[in-house]
């Protein structure tokens, strides 16, 4: 079984490595507005924050739909703090500036927008995980829109700019290598989301793999005999809950960057439903189900179906339904194909490190 394991881990260590190569030679060789690359830095985005979810719903049972005020929050402060100096006169231009007025390093607004997150969710999770299943879900989403409202507010206008978009801050453009005369060398603005994913999705998989992690999956299991055995559940429960928000932060910070401006209006309940999809998709109880199903929602969402958007003519002939919104009607019948034939998803709860590579099928006679 350990050589199993490793033989696994091995090969995964492979394609992650393969897939990164593969990557930094197309951004040097495909040209920057292909939408390849577009797909790729929403897909490594939306995959860590699928991931973060599927540490809840799917490692824990804990079925929150905050996500979406969580990567709302790490947004904001990512922005907040990046902004130049020099530009906050402009961005806060009904605010006389805004009240913060320094600038903080890229990865350091990146972490203090996911502690931030966390911190919320440390707070509304003393009362809200009392609560389980569906009430625990509509009380997560509701905290999702009372943040959206709040940031909205005028009355925070000086800190948030109110309803106004914050922009002018660093973006994943901003990573390229340029020379003297600002021409781009080496690009990586797709690479760099992959390696801030990568980091984050690893750091998630070592946290499920640990005692914490297998604490997690018994709460899951059976909140019962979990307490039975000595877990403290809401101790836990506020962990996964703390530790899933820290990631969802991030990736809201990585969000902005792929967006390079944010507005609270964007951060909808409609955005925590589509990480929900991805991750029921992708399998509850898969990170590597999560990741492959974030690029194949992002690519059918934003490449491969745009087409159906369009009225498209074959000589003096218009192909019949063809227009805007038909791409929507589409999407949704795949997803209910991909719903009723993979009722577990495209990967279930298996991993990609743990799969079977040897092709030996285990015999009646075979010991453990």
């Amino acid at each position: 079984m350990k050589k199993k394991n490793n033989i696994g881990s091995y090969i995964t260590l492979g394609v992650v490595i393969l897939i990164y190569a593969a990557v930094f030679i197309a951004e040097q060789t495909i040209p920057s507005t292909s939408m390849l690359f577009t797909v790729l830095k929403k897909g490594a985005t939306y995959a860590l924050v699928a991931v973060s979810m599927n540490l809840l719903n799917g490692f824990t049972g804990i079925f929150s739909l905050g996500q979406a005020g969580f990567m709302l929050i790490g947004a904001y402060i990512y922005g907040i703090f990046t902004i130049p100096v020099s530009m906050r006169g402009q961005v806060y231009q009904y605010f006389d500036g805004g009240l913060v007025q320094f600038t903080l390093p890229i990865i350091i607004a990146m972490i203090l927008g996911g502690l931030a997150a966390a911190f919320f969710a440390f707070l509304i999770g003393l009362p809200v995980l009392r609560l389980k299943s569906d009430y625990l879900a509509i009380a997560t989403l509701g905290f999702a829109e009372i943040v959206r409202a709040i940031f909205q507010w005028n009355g925070l206008g000086p800190v948030t700019n109110g309803s106004n978009m914050l922009r002018s801050f660093p973006n994943f453009n901003d990573f390229n290598i340029t020379d003297a005369q600002g021409n781009v060398t080496v690009y990586l603005s797709t690479l760099i989301p992959f390696i801030m994913s990568g980091i984050c999705i690893l750091i998630i998989v070592l946290l499920i793999n640990s005692s914490y992690g297998r604490a997690f999956k018994a709460i899951r299991d059976d909140e019962v005999a979990a307490e039975a055995m000595g877990i403290n559940l809401a101790h836990h429960k506020r962990l996964a809950f703390c530790i899933s928000s820290f990631f969802a932060g991030v990736s809201g910070a990585m969000l902005a960057m792929y967006q390079t401006t944010v507005q609270a209006k964007s951060f909808t309940s409609a955005m925590t439903y589509e990480i929900l999809l991805i991750v029921v998709i992708g399998g509850i109880g898969s990170v590597t189900g999560s990741v492959l199903s974030s690029f194949l929602f992002v690519a059918c969402s934003e490449w491969w179906l745009r087409f159906l958007d369009e009225q498209q003519m074959i000589g003096d002939f218009q192909v019949p339904l063809l227009r805007n919104g038909f791409r929507l009607v589409v999407f949704s019948v795949i997803i209910m194909i991909v719903v009723l034939f993979f009722r577990r998803g495209i990967m279930g709860d298996r991993e990609l490190w743990n799969l079977n590579f040897t092709g030996r099928r285990k015999n009646k006679g075979d010991g453990k």
